[in-house]
């Protein structure tokens, strides 16, 4: 007998949330959330749609991270410490019972995986089938300290631009996936698909940045464009150094070979790092704070006071199609 959507949720999704609250099980209509003392609540909503956010013949347990991991990075972004979610997954009616099930068990395992590493639970959510393509939406709940989250229209001129790891490497890694990339050395291809399908929501860095940064997001559609949303919130301008911009190995013997994809570093979308800027006064805390956490912290560039967004190259010069509208654009 095949499963029906109330089997799912009892055998895969259940499995996920607490007997308790908030989540009771998933045996109500809703759940119910005592916000903690002293802290502002966080929401952020993510959709993932096949084929466009990720690839069809993508391992469902690592969609279900992907889509889980996105979202942590926006509360990344904000500061703030990951509580749980809620889920709702369209799963198409041309998938066949065997398949939609067996599609389920391989999608929940990868969340009960990620759930462990971050430290949160399943508060509710829906399922539904779709004539459409496969569609997960998702929505992290976190908490911060009341009054002390970060946000992007903190910058001010003169505020030092940094980014947390290294950029362009998951465009890499879609490229290669799509077969547009060839790439035969298995150590690159592997660390750069998995940056794909994986990002590292920095999660520690958002918490410890709180008092050290003066605005932060992180970089979804590309550094360009998204440097471009932080400017624009905040009223203000950057001139960013494109030989600063940090490379990985991996990446870096990409573009030894194949330099016409140096694009993809600044244009590059779902590198899910954090894009911040920095007072003065605070740049020397940022060495012995990426020290502590062993993660690279780059300084890119500056704000300046004017509104234009420029990425120039070792003679300061402006980089050719390295625009604001470089990035990944969903309309």
């Amino acid at each position: 007998m095949s499963a029906g959507e109330f089997d799912l949720i009892e055998n895969y999704f259940a499995p996920l949330a607490s007997k308790g609250p908030p989540a009771f099980g998933l045996q109500d209509d809703a759940a119910v959330f005592h916000p903690p003392t002293g802290q502002d609540m966080v929401f952020t909503k993510d959709a993932l749609v096949a084929g466009v956010h990720f690839l069809e013949s993508d391992p469902p347990e690592l969609v279900a991270k992907k889509a889980l991991r996105v979202n942590l990075s926006d509360l990344a972004s904000m500061g703030a410490q990951p509580l749980g979610y809620l889920l709702a997954i369209a799963l198409p009616k041309s998938f066949d019972a065997d398949h939609r099930e067996s599609w389920v068990r391989q999608f929940t395992s990868g969340l009960g995986e990620d759930q462990k590493e971050y430290g949160l639970s399943l508060f509710g959510g829906d399922t539904v089938s779709t004539p459409g393509p496969l569609t997960i939406s998702l929505t992290a709940i976190g908490a911060v300290d009341k009054g002390r989250a970060l946000h992007r229209f903190g910058a001010h001129d003169g505020d030092h631009v940094f980014v947390s790891g290294s950029l362009g490497d998951a465009a890499l890694g879609l490229a290669i996936l799509q077969g547009v990339l060839q790439e035969e050395n298995p150590d690159v291809r592997r660390f750069l698909t998995e940056r794909y399908h994986l990002p590292r929501p920095r999660l520690a860095l958002g918490q410890k940045l709180r008092c050290i940064a003066s605005a932060a997001m992180d970089i979804s559609d590309g550094l360009m464009a998204d440097l471009a949303h932080l400017c624009d919130a905040s009223g203000v301008g950057a001139q960013i150094f494109d030989f600063n911009l940090p490379v990985s190995g991996a990446a870096g013997k990409v573009l030894e070979r194949l330099p016409n994809y140096k694009s993809r570093v600044w244009s590059g979308g779902d590198d899910y790092e954090l894009l911040f800027t920095v007072p003065a006064k605070n740049v020397a805390t940022i060495a012995r704070l990426s020290e502590e956490l062993g993660l690279a912290l780059t300084e890119i560039g500056q704000i300046t006071a004017d509104r234009h967004i420029r990425l120039l190259d070792e003679n300061w010069h402006s980089v050719e199609g390295a625009g604001e509208k470089s990035g990944y654009r969903h309309f």
